[in-house]
């Protein structure tokens, strides 16, 4: 099993396009390029976290698109949600669970767990970071300066319109500092 990261697909969302400027021509180009890549690298017994803005939807009429959106991607899906995800999306039953924020522990080599902390949006410090821990977000498309220290942004826009795998999080991270910009220093 491969854990995955991606953020801000903005399914069903047509001006998203023009917005974050992406390459395609129309709403269902873009669904079936996001489609076809997530299922590329996505097996049906991997995990995947969804980091937020899965799509965009207008009540009740967008429950059904949902749905056969969630059943077309492979894998398991958990949900961390974000600013446009409505309760169309936050409770379809397709999800494993669903979480404003979530900590995971990530075993990498079998001596240590790597702690990652999910939000949909971009946090300058979180809970260990002086530690190590890895933080991943999404909401930004890839828009924001970097803030530094082990932190990703995981959305589609940043990373080739395709989620990302834990390793290849693992060799970015590998290229970062350690930093805090608080009171918490890594010798405590």
């Amino acid at each position: 099993m491969t854990i995955w990261f991606t953020s801000d697909s903005h399914f069903n969302h047509q001006k998203i396009i023009s917005y974050s400027h992406r390459p395609f021509a129309s709403l269902a180009e873009m669904e079936l390029a996001m489609i076809s890549n997530w299922n590329e690298c996505v097996s049906r017994g991997d995990l995947v976290y969804h980091l937020g803005d899965f799509a965009l939807t207008w009540g009740n009429r967008d429950v059904e698109v949902i749905d056969e959106l969630l059943a077309k991607l492979n894998g398991t899906k958990i949900l961390i949600a974000g600013n446009h995800d409505r309760k169309e999306v936050t409770e379809n039953k397709r999800w494993a669970s669903v979480h404003q924020l979530q900590e995971i522990k990530v075993d990498r080599n079998g001596e240590t767990k790597q702690r990652i902390v999910l939000c949909h949006y971009p946090l300058r410090v979180w809970n260990r970071m002086h530690h190590g821990a890895w933080m991943l977000h999404g909401h930004s498309h890839g828009s924001l300066e970097d803030v530094g220290g082990k932190s990703m942004d995981v959305g589609v826009d940043c990373r080739n319109f395709r989620p990302v795998s834990i390793d290849e999080v693992a060799n970015f991270m590998e290229k970062r500092e350690i930093i805090s910009f608080d009171h918490h220093s890594s010798e405590r």
